[in-house]
């Protein structure tokens, strides 16, 4: 089984999203520092998963949510 899912920061309350076959291993690499795009801002608590079949399925969804946040953040330049 392949997830998708969402990470929150501790800090500042900014989130990730991510694809994953194992959600708790990855979250380790997140907040050990693993991972260069989030090293930066740890911890990293998990506020949201799905699951699919297939990595394709996964990586659709996650880019799916991704644009969804681009979109937001595109509105509030104002």
């Amino acid at each position: 089984m392949w997830y998708i899912y969402i990470l929150k920061n501790q800090v500042d309350e900014s989130y990730y999203i991510g694809s994953t076959e194992d959600v708790t291993l990855r979250v380790g690499c997140h907040n050990a520092g693993w991972t260069k795009s989030t090293e930066g801002k740890r911890p990293w608590d998990v506020v949201y998963t799905e699951e699919y079949r297939s990595k394709k399925e996964a990586l659709k969804r996650e880019r799916q949510i991704k644009c969804w946040k681009s979109r937001k953040t595109s509105y509030n330049t104002t």
